[in-house]
């Protein structure tokens, strides 16, 4: 233990040591998916900052290891950003610099069992505060939240219906704080074992008690994935494409056929011909066509993202204009400082103009869906409103075609089955280029995956469901509760220390010695 002390004493090493620690709990997210691999990924990056030697260390902790989570989780970036990944990663990395220090603070030295129970809610709710502020879309939004990683685990859905991904990323990490506590603190061992139990209560508990979604009807809706269409014309020839798999899913009893993102490159005002193909596909199929058109509108100014409605007779008027752009894909945030970043790498050559409201919309027999595009299904906020203001199915267009053979898409993919176990309702989550996938109201997967190299339509019967889950009629609420403990402990621990300094003020100054031990008196 000396010897490793002695080698993490040099900075550059320690560094280095935090930066490959932050980046494990990767791992359990897909491509991997080593789901359980996220309980206890985290305790290397605990047990490092504990044993900083000041504060600032650990805070510096935080930030190296903040850094390996954010680049490695996005590393399937660098190809397009090039060096900018890492201007990206050592920014958004400096959010975990308060939970580093949060560790040291609460776990460093010989704690007692009161800061040890301390630990099990302040760090998880400083976890979240990090996770917070990374959500803002402006940082790019909640791409790899720790609690995102059990997508695929049903007790962990169940809790997901209860207090949304944050109330799973609050459990995790409370979880990998215990374990770290028994690995390195042997006798704070008692709230370490009472953290663990009171995690397996509670997943129990909304295992036997959160309400289940109710099941109605079931509705049969088509997904078209083309795959990847490149090179010249490739907008036109990408049409012909999915109206050919169109066309094969005639005579199906089809209640929604749903096109990927970008999977029409013309606005179907400047293109009238493209619209009838459309309505005629519409006709053939008895079904209305979700498309998503990326393309300069003829009545407004400026380049969008919209899914829009196609039936019988055309464009419905339903229409819904993506609203929480891509940073750098589809905008670069302050361009007038940040425009640089479009000579390193692919960056957006022109913003992407944002929509102003959410949309509900009303497809065949009455059914209800609510629209997302590309990476809003990672938003849990967006999917939640759209089923308080009433979608039966929540529909996230994607494509991730720059991405094909990277962790991108899977990744991706599986976070609609989070979004549909927070809210009660089923989610289609179809691509251009894979990788596509529906899930039902619990967040099972249905049927099977439309993998990157796939050129398909493929029908989904999918079970619509009624009633309210708890994260949809409360809310954010883990994030509440995270706020309040870090609040109430900063201000205990500022009642503390002014204690400390009262009584240290307060207590006389020992006498001092003379060479022989005795008293010094004054004027001696």
């Amino acid at each position: 233990m000396k010897t490793l002390d002695h080698w993490l004493a040099s900075p550059w090493r320690r560094s280095a040591v935090a930066v490959l620690v932050g980046a494990l709990p990767v791992l359990a997210f897909p491509g991997p998916a080593l789901w359980w691999w996220a309980w206890f990924a985290l305790v290397p990056w605990i047990l490092l900052a504990r044993t900083a030697p000041g504060g600032r260390r650990a805070a510096y902790d935080g930030w190296c290891g903040g850094f390996g989570f954010v680049l490695a989780m996005h590393h399937w970036l660098l190809p397009n950003l090039h060096v900018f990944t890492f201007v990206i990663a050592a920014l958004l990395g400096a959010l975990w610099v308060p939970w580093g220090w949060l560790v040291r603070r609460t776990l460093g030295g010989a704690p007692s069992t009161g800061r040890v129970s301390a630990a099990l809610v302040v760090l998880p709710s400083g976890w979240l505060l990090a996770e917070l502020v990374r959500s803002w879309q402006g940082l790019g939004g909640p791409w790899g939240m720790l609690g995102a990683s059990q997508w695929q685990v049903a007790p962990a859905l169940r809790l997901a219906s209860v207090g949304g991904v944050w109330l799973l990323s609050f459990l995790v990490v409370a979880v990998n704080v215990a374990l770290a506590v028994l690995v390195a603190v042997r006798r704070a061992r008692v709230p370490a074992l009472a953290g663990l139990v009171a995690t397996a209560a509670a997943t129990s508990a909304a295992w036997v008690w959160s309400p289940r979604p109710g099941t109605d009807e079931r509705a049969a809706i088509a997904v078209v994935q083309p795959g990847v269409v490149a090179g010249a014309d490739s907008a036109d020839r990408r049409f012909d494409l999915e109206e050919q798999l169109t066309r094969r899913l005639a005579d199906r009893d089809l209640d929604l056929i749903v096109w990927g993102e970008s999977s029409v490159g013309f606005d179907l005002d400047d293109r009238p011909d493209l619209a009838r193909r459309l309505a005629a596909l519409s006709r053939e199929t008895g079904a209305d066509i979700l498309v998503n058109v990326d393309a300069r509108r003829s009545d407004k100014p400026g380049i969008y993202k919209s899914s829009v409605l196609v039936g019988p007779e055309g464009p419905t008027g339903d229409r819904y204009d993506k609203m929480r752009l891509v940073p750098f894909g589809e905008y670069v945030p302050f361009r007038s400082v940040l425009g640089w970043a479009t000579s390193v790498g692919k960056a957006a050559g022109e913003d992407r103009r944002q929509g102003t409201e959410q949309v509900v919309m009303n497809v065949g027999d009455g059914l209800r869906i609510g629209p997302m595009v590309c990476f809003e299904s990672a938003f849990p906020d967006m999917s939640r409103s759209l089923v308080a203001d009433g979608a039966e199915v929540l529909v996230a267009q994607s494509s991730t075609s720059t991405f094909q053979h990277t962790w991108a898409p899977e990744q991706h993919a599986s976070l609609a089955a989070l979004r549909a176990a927070e809210t009660g309702r089923p989610m289609v989550h179809a691509t251009l280029t894979g990788v596509s996938a529906v899930y039902d109201a619990n967040g099972a997967r249905i049927g099977s995956w439309l993998g990157t190299d796939a050129s398909a339509s493929r029908v989904y019967e999918i079970p619509l469901t009624h009633g309210t889950t708890p994260y949809v009629r409360y809310g954010d609420w883990t994030v509440y509760a995270a706020l309040g403990t870090l609040a109430v402990w900063g201000a205990a621990e500022g009642v503390r220390t002014v204690r400390l300094r009262r009584s240290g003020r307060a207590r006389p100054a020992p006498p001092a010695r003379t060479a022989h031990g005795s008293p010094a008196r004054p004027g001696r």
